[in-house]
């Protein structure tokens, strides 16, 4: 028999990945090409959505020249949440993506909560509203930029819209589309209530599955692009977060993991619907099936390593940084450092 791969694809906020697994999980390729972030206003976040799309289809090509394409079994899909990408009739982009990080929504994160209620919002989307999440993002572009509004057709998250380049379906997964914002996320479904609500139109949001479902297949086009075979099965994938957590083993209750990058996030799995009564945790469908988990995320952790290291020891490597905060006392003399350096 031969020898099967299986092709992971990872649009993080900092580069476009792709690498392929043997059967037995070993690494037998890997390729990321990077993009940036504009800051066009203060605390605005936003990438091209067509960057993501040249990044992924050259580091497949790179990953695909070093295995057979017709030994690969799957594709699988990651990447940074919540991120607004707007797309007209045709699928084209409206306008730059809103990121995960982008704190413009404050005034829309008030009106929804003031319309739904806070308890119903958590009890329902499994979490207090926040900036960060797609809703708010979408009824700011209402607010401010009403001529884009008007030409929406469908929305999609980050990693959705690298399925839809690679084959044309428009779909997202559970644990990846609970951070909308408007999932009855117990019932693993859009909520009608909070779309309406909100005056949202259910035909703008796509298909669900859960993360394991083969949901689409790569195309013609997308297979000239990218050397992959057409016809290769493309299953739900998971955002960075859940999918990190299954990564990581946390995938029944009573498991924790703390991970820190740009952020940092505490995650935990639970085999029941069990939101924080307030919201004070984000509660979304897990990657497995039937299962849910909790996270609490700070925007700037590393970040604010990174911050600290150019802004005040550009001249010093991060290694001795760390020795000499290893040896600073606990509570550091008293001194309180707000990491809020993109808000929070």
């Amino acid at each position: 028999m031969s020898a099967r791969y299986f092709v992971g694809i990872d649009t993080s906020t900092s580069a476009s990945k792709a690498l392929a697994i043997d059967e037995a999980g070993k690494v037998v390729a890997s390729q990321s090409y990077p993009h940036q972030v504009s800051s066009p206003h203060p605390l605005w976040s936003e990438q091209p959505a067509s960057e993501w799309w040249k990044a992924t289809s050259a580091a497949l090509r790179a990953v695909t020249s070093k295995i057979p394409a017709g030994q690969i079994a799957s594709v699988g899909l990651t990447g940074q949440m919540h991120g607004l990408t707007a797309l007209d009739a045709k699928g084209n982009p409206l306008r730059p993506a809103i990121l995960w990080n982008d704190q413009r929504t404050s005034a829309q994160v008030e009106a929804i909560t003031a319309r739904i209620g806070a308890k119903k919002l958590a009890q329902t989307t499994g979490s207090m509203m926040l900036t960060g999440f797609t809703a708010p993002k979408i009824l700011w572009v209402r607010d401010n930029e009403p001529d884009i509004y008007r030409r929406i057709a469908k929305i999609l998250l980050p990693k959705d819209y690298i399925r839809y380049c690679l084959s044309g379906a428009m779909v997202a997964d559970v644990a990846d589309g609970s951070g909308y914002g408007v999932m009855d996320v117990a019932r693993r479904a859009w909520s009608d209530e909070v779309l309406a609500a909100l005056d949202l139109p259910r035909g703008w949001f796509p298909a669900l599955v859960e993360s394991p479902d083969v949901c689409a297949y790569v195309s013609e086009a997308a297979a000239a692009e990218t050397g992959l075979k057409p016809g290769t099965p493309i299953v739900g994938g998971a955002g960075d977060q859940p999918a990190g957590g299954v990564g990581s083993g946390i995938v029944r209750e009573g498991q924790l993991s703390l991970s820190v990058g740009t952020s940092g996030v505490a995650f935990a799995a639970n085999s029941n619907y069990n939101p924080h009564p307030d919201g004070l945790l984000m509660t979304y469908c897990h990657a497995i099936p039937g299962t849910w988990f909790h996270m609490a995320v700070m925007n700037s952790a590393a970040g604010s390593f990174k911050w600290l290291h150019e802004e005040l020891a550009a001249g010093m490597g991060y290694d001795e940084l760390n020795e000499r905060a290893a040896s600073v006392p606990r509570g550091a003399h008293g001194l309180l450092f707000a990491p809020y350096l993109v808000g929070e």
